[in-house]
């Protein structure tokens, strides 16, 4: 049976390009940026954009969110934000008439298709864990209760460099569950001009949206169809392998410069990462130059460097760079 035909493969990159066309209006520059969301939205995984404060993260997400007819939240994280305040509560009220008292469940803002989740790191790790459950079996469970969350469902969450006053790092745990950590950078001294010109005017660029959750679900599983030879596979898997100091088939700098490195669920997403980039740039069937387009982003928060390494100034993604050589 075919997994998928030209025509599906096709309409992908229509809708893609118009959602471009979208965030275009309002994002200027950061194309790579870009590109690494719109892939780990169609490969169904949540993304952790980084970078200081102002560079436009919350509107990035915010913008994305307008072009897509899907039920979007946000969440300021804060110190004194608690679970409750996330994943919703348990009320006691007393039924007219009767005077019987019983507990109705108040969902909280969780319980939408995309959630942007800001700033959090800002937040104890007490209240970051409250995202686990949800972010990898798509439901909560409230005093022994589960509730399933609306489909698709994106994390899409913002932090702010962890060496910043008031941060507080992300459990690895939680970490592990993103797919992407998206790097975003100062604009260029020409796309920070445009940036300038764009937001002290009075014009107001709208957004128009192009994708339903519907859509979204279908190109999610078109995605999923599309076939990967054993070789790129086994590519991925090397990949991640090479990351893991003191294992067979390690490499020598990972027993230098890592503390640890990337579990199976990495190799996962360098797959699923790959077939997504494969489409959107017109190929079939991903290859290991797929693999290594997303990459980056897939290992830079799943590996840890070691004092020798920091000492060193060697960087996550200087040490990625090697092991892909």
């Amino acid at each position: 049976m075919t997994a998928w035909t030209e025509e599906q493969v096709a309409g992908l990159n229509r809708q893609v390009d118009d959602l471009r066309e979208m965030l275009a209006r309002v994002i200027v520059g950061q194309d790579a940026v870009v590109e690494q969301l719109l892939v780990a939205l169609l490969a169904g995984g949540h993304a952790l954009i980084e970078g200081v404060p102002g560079l436009g993260k919350t509107l990035l997400v915010k913008t994305l969110s307008d072009a897509m007819q899907l039920d979007f939240r946000r969440i300021q994280f804060t110190p004194d934000l608690m679970p409750s305040d996330i994943i919703g509560t348990e009320l006691l009220e007393e039924e007219h008439g009767s005077g019987k008292r019983f507990f109705r469940f108040q969902p909280g803002p969780i319980f939408c298709q995309i959630l942007l989740a800001d700033e959090i790191n800002r937040t104890p790790p007490k209240t970051q864990a409250a995202l686990l459950e949800s972010m990898q079996e798509y439901a909560v469970t409230i005093a022994g209760q589960r509730y399933e969350l609306p489909r698709p469902f994106f994390v899409l969450a913002t932090q702010n460099p962890i060496e910043q006053e008031g941060t507080y790092p992300l459990p690895e745990a939680q970490l592990d569950r993103f797919m992407f950590n998206i790097q975003l950078t100062y604009p260029s001294f020409k796309d920070e001009v445009e940036v300038v010109k764009n937001t002290t005017s009075d014009e107001v660029r709208s957004v128009s949206k192009v994708l339903t959750g519907e859509e979204i679900s279908f190109y999610q599983h078109l995605v999923r169809r599309v076939p990967v030879a054993d070789n790129v596979i086994e590519y991925a898997v090397g990949l991640a392998n090479k990351t893991r100091p003191g294992v067979s088939g390690g490499a020598a700098i990972a027993n230098d410069y890592l503390e640890w490195g990337a579990g199976p669920r990495a190799s996962q997403y360098l797959v699923m990462g790959a077939k997504c980039n494969a489409l959107l740039n017109g190929k079939y069937s991903p290859d290991i130059e797929d693999v290594q387009a997303i990459a980056k982003p897939v290992l830079r928060h799943r590996i840890v460097r070691n004092f020798k390494a920091e000492a060193e100034g060697i960087t996550v993604d200087n040490l990625i760079e090697k092991l892909m050589q």
